[in-house]
């Protein structure tokens, strides 16, 4: 994502139209596109979810088996995430293994789970040191027009929150939600020029100078944080940020139940 260009008319248009407090959508400055999702839309997963703000669209699958904790968290099972951007979903996505940009943007989105403790680990123990359920969460990028970390933390979040743990399959009792304690919603602000804009459009983020996305949970802790661009961030803005990330968490939550 990094690598593409916009041109100089272009990114003047949207300058301009920020400096007259308005952008190319109509949106305010703090406003999300749409926001739209189905759940459990992958058969073969023990949990999925598809979502689409406004055009960018990701889809995420939650697989489930059991394996052995690591030595240093017995007790505890293991989740792991991953990103791929699909050539279909932009000309700039080309094939084979996750870029630098994707493998961010999936460290960002596990941060977000990790840190909130969305997941309740120790609940994921079948046999200490023996035994744990290991949670994949694989995430897809199907549309790119802008803010994939807010639609890939969405997708993943609705597809943990519907997940089963299988015991069914492996003999090991009664099928289980997944253990969730939270609801973590991360929010994504670039800023342009001196501005700074929720939610940025395709043409929006790359013209930007700096992002930061941050994660909060259901009682508006912060709970992870990420900057990304060569850009600076003020302690006025970083404030902005905070507020906003509290405030938008709470909207989105109520959206996606």
């Amino acid at each position: 994502m990094s690598d593409i260009v916009i041109s100089e008319i272009k990114r003047d248009h949207i300058v301009k139209l920020l400096k007259d407090g308005k952008r190319e959508d109509g949106r305010g400055f703090t406003d999300y596109r749409d926001i739209s999702y189905v759940t459990n839309c992958i058969e073969s997963a023990d949990g999925s979810a598809r979502v689409k703000l406004g055009k960018t669209e990701v889809i995420a699958g939650v697989k489930i088996i059991p394996g052995t904790p690591f030595p240093d968290t017995p007790r505890e099972g293991v989740l792991t995430t991953g990103m791929e951007f699909l050539p279909m979903a932009h000309p700039s996505f080309e094939s084979g293994p996750p870029g630098e940009d994707a493998i961010e943007l999936a460290r960002v989105v596990d941060r977000g789970i990790r840190e909130s403790k969305m997941v309740d680990v120790e609940k994921l123990c079948v046999e200490e040191g023996v035994k744990v359920w290991m949670c994949f969460i694989d995430m897809y990028a199907l549309d790119y027009d802008g803010n994939l970390f807010d639609t890939a933390n969405l997708a993943a979040v609705l597809a943990l929150k519907t997940a089963v743990i299988p015991y069914e399959q492996y003999e090991l009792g009664e099928n289980q939600p997944l253990p969730i304690t939270c609801t973590p919603i991360s929010i994504t602000a670039s800023k342009i020029d001196n501005t700074l804009i929720l939610d940025p459009n395709f043409d929006e983020e790359h013209i930007s100078t700096a992002r930061l996305t941050i994660t909060t949970d259901d009682k508006g802790n912060f709970r992870a944080m990420q900057k990304g661009g060569k850009g600076s961030i003020t302690l006025d803005e970083l404030s902005q940020c905070l507020d906003a990330a509290v405030a938008k968490g709470k909207e989105i939550r109520k959206i996606i139940g």
